[in-house]
């Protein structure tokens, strides 16, 4: 737990840093799409090992109320080459309802969450289901049941927390095993509070770093979920997914705050340790390099961003400028 000075000193750089050009650039004619494969919205994104970009991605689906009670026909994640962006493979056809979060994790498993379903799954590369959380369709806020999870943080040792996620409001522990170890959060604007949890990552320190999305913050939490920091700020905006790098950086993206100014909305963000902003990259608009809605973002082994757009149903790949 660090004092109450520090807490205000990580808040207050989000404001201090000073505005730089853009240090990323988008890369043109990235993925390669085969003729007739839809990814419609984009929801989650995470690179492997191997540079092997996975995408869970809703095929054409449309979020409704109440969602729909029959699987997505068609593959809903979709494995690309981080390189040549050539569409490596496809799986989960007939399998998830309302595609959410999508991570992977040190040992090359593949973490999704589907809000329609309420569940948790851990999976191989190939697809495989290794491990599932939740029970099927049936909302609840236990230590057995989710109510529309939102994304996955797996630490070294193989356990992992939950952010649960747009109703329940909170995050779970879990072992390796799954087996449920606590949990910290409720709805509101405190300390450890949330409105609706959305992305959720561990850095390089071991924080836990919480997209607080509706409260237009990060919050960072020890591995116990003792309260840390909050992050906040116009040039954050209201972060939706987010990455952690080796060096400590925080990348995250914005998916567009109506409390700040037009041109500051819809941007990819990167942060250092601290929280000081360093970089910002993209803009709200449909151009290659701009975002509709971005939902996700990830990292790949050399250093490449990838986000993940809803309403603009595409994912981009962006690298540092040289």
């Amino acid at each position: 737990m660090i004092s109450l000075t520090t807490r205000t000193v990580c808040a207050i750089l989000l404001f201090v840093s000073p505005l730089t050009r853009a240090q990323h650039e988008v890369v043109p004619d990235w993925p390669r799409l085969p003729e007739g494969h839809v990814l419609g919205l984009c929801a989650g994104v995470g690179v492997d090992a191997q540079n092997r970009v996975f995408v869970f991605h809703r095929s054409g689906r449309k979020w409704s109320n109440p969602f729909p009670k029959e699987p997505i026909k068609e593959p809903t994640v979709s494995i690309f080459d981080g390189v040549t962006g050539k569409l490596l493979a496809t799986w989960g056809e007939n399998r998830f309802i309302m595609p959410h979060g999508l991570t992977i994790d040190s040992g090359g498993y593949v973490w999704l969450t589907d809000v329609g379903l309420h569940q948790v799954f851990q999976c191989t590369p190939e697809g495989k289901v290794l491990l599932t959380l939740g029970e099927a369709g049936v909302p609840g806020a236990d230590g057995r049941h989710f109510n529309l999870p939102t994304d996955v943080a797996v630490m070294a040792d193989g356990s992992f927390y939950v952010s649960d996620g747009y109703k329940n409001t909170r995050v779970v522990k879990f072992s390796a095993t799954g087996q449920f170890e606590f949990q910290w959060g409720s709805k509101g604007r405190g300390e450890g509070e949330f409105n609706l949890p959305h992305g959720i990552a561990i850095d390089s320190q071991g924080r836990v770093i919480v997209c607080d999305r509706e409260n237009e913050r990060l919050q960072l939490f020890d591995a116990r979920g003792g309260f840390i920091a909050a992050w906040k700020g116009p040039r954050l905006g209201k972060p939706y997914g987010i990455a952690t790098a080796p060096d400590g950086h925080v990348f995250i993206i914005d998916g567009g705050s109506p409390s700040v100014r037009p041109e500051q909305r819809g941007k990819a963000v990167e942060l250092d340790a601290r929280g000081t902003v360093i970089d910002t990259f993209g803009s709200f608009g449909q151009a290659p390099g701009q975002f509709q809605l971005g939902h996700d973002i990830a990292i790949g082994p050399d250093g490449a961003i990838y986000v993940a757009e809803g309403t603009g149903v595409r994912v981009q790949k962006f690298v540092r400028k040289k």
